[in-house]
């Protein structure tokens, strides 16, 4: 006879341990319920392994209040660049030369900077290490989602290893493709812009002074973000949005080339940029579920949403998720994962979302533009904008989530 597994019982079932599932994992475990976090991967946590994400995120001022909950706050802040000013640099002339710049003052608003930046793969590090000292977390590296059957009473998921575990609640945190989303019959809308992304990380001569920099042209946005020193030298990761055919050409430059390339792009604001790391690319698109909830099963990051790496709202926006997440959870943890709870995470996070999409696409759209009548017309929109300080206040505040 097959041996017969005993099912697992859990609170709540991950699946996805990218940054918003490992943060989502530690979060709950924290909260106190039961967690089992599962990724079909194992985790690149150095910087120089194959694999590793070279993206940086910068998360945003509410999205410390979710990373403290999640008492992982403190041992991220020894690695972090603080984002005092955000500028917008339009350099779409005839000659790529900055001939508009215009900056957004976190001291405006308040004393804190708007952000802290990280790497990528610095973030997994640390919290699969949050992880291993959360008695209430099982995170299973490796092991994947196959198999989901929901009802009123609880979901049942199949993982890859012949587990099968008996939860409340499913969050799906396993992006853009989620398996948890189509599993749970939730539709999705796409729109694909013909755009892909290069990021990798960069040294400088000219400090960043905590300055993050969008420089726009055409095809896309370049944008310096703020790193820590890297062996005393200034250092800033870069996403480069281009042309899908330009990106890849770029991508596969030599080094020497496309250092050349960078630094025209870039203006020169820092000097000659130094490449220190590898190149990733990945395509661009916005995308939304039709819903981010279901029968026992909530969507968040990705696996709900997806945006151009515009204004530092991918990731933050996937910590509102899971602050939302948790605020129903912790309110009426008897009910957790009943449709309630469930309809009401999807009827405040769906129309916020919903609209900065609309918000990133519009300026996505804005920064790819070639013509130059169109160029000059996005300059004067973002000098006129700016000259207004309510406005501009406004927009800050928008834009760091807060109402």
């Amino acid at each position: 006879m097959a041996e017969t597994r005993t099912p697992i019982d859990t609170d709540i079932l991950i699946s996805g341990g990218g940054v918003a599932g490992l943060t989502a994992a530690a979060a709950f475990g924290q909260a106190g319920f039961t967690t089992i976090c599962v990724d079909p991967t194992q985790p690149v946590t150095e910087e120089a392994a194959e694999g590793a994400d070279m993206r940086s995120t910068a998360f945003l001022r509410p999205s410390r209040e979710v990373l403290q909950a999640a008492g992982i706050w403190d041992r991220l802040l020894p690695y972090a660049a603080p984002l005092q000013i955000m500028r917008i640099v339009d350099a779409g002339g005839e000659s790529p030369t900055a001939r508009l710049t215009r900056d957004f003052d976190a001291a405006d608003l308040s004393d804190e900077p708007f952000g802290w930046n990280f790497p990528n793969w610095l973030l997994r590090r640390e919290l699969v290490a949050a992880l291993a000292d959360n008695p209430l977390v099982d995170f299973r590296p490796g092991v994947a989602t196959t198999g989901l059957v929901t009802r009123e009473s609880g979901a049942e998921v199949t993982l890859s290893d012949g587990t099968h575990v008996r939860a409340r609640l499913v969050i799906g945190a396993d992006g853009r493709n989620s398996f948890v989303r189509e599993a749970a019959g939730l539709g999705v809308k796409t729109i694909r812009y013909g755009q892909k992304a290069l990021a990798f990380a960069v040294t400088h001569p000219i400090p960043h002074d905590n300055v993050s920099t969008e420089i726009h042209r055409s095809g896309g946005p370049f944008t310096l973000v703020p790193l820590p020193d890297r062996d005393g030298k200034p250092s800033s990761a870069i996403v480069w949005m281009e042309r899908a055919a330009e990106a890849e050409r770029l991508a596969t430059l030599p080094t020497e080339e496309f250092e050349a390339a960078i630094m025209e792009r870039s203006t020169g604001l820092l000097g000659p940029l130094k490449l220190e790391t590898r190149r990733a690319v990945w395509p661009m698109m916005t995308q939304i579920a039709d819903r981010f909830s279901g029968q026992r099963v909530a969507l968040i990051a990705e696996a709900a949403h997806v945006i151009p790496p515009i204004g530092a709202q991918g990731l933050n926006m996937s910590l509102a998720d899971l602050a939302c997440l948790l605020k129903l959870a912790e309110e009426d943890p008897v009910h957790l994962g009943e449709a309630k709870m469930l309809d009401a995470y999807h009827r405040r996070r769906w129309p916020e979302v919903k609209a900065r999409e609309v918000g990133i696409d519009l300026l996505n759209r804005a920064s790819m533009v070639e013509s130059q009548p169109l160029r000059d017309l996005r300059a004067g929109v973002l000098g006129a904008l700016y000259s207004l300080g309510p406005v501009r206040k406004t927009l800050m505040k928008a834009g760091l989530g807060v109402r």
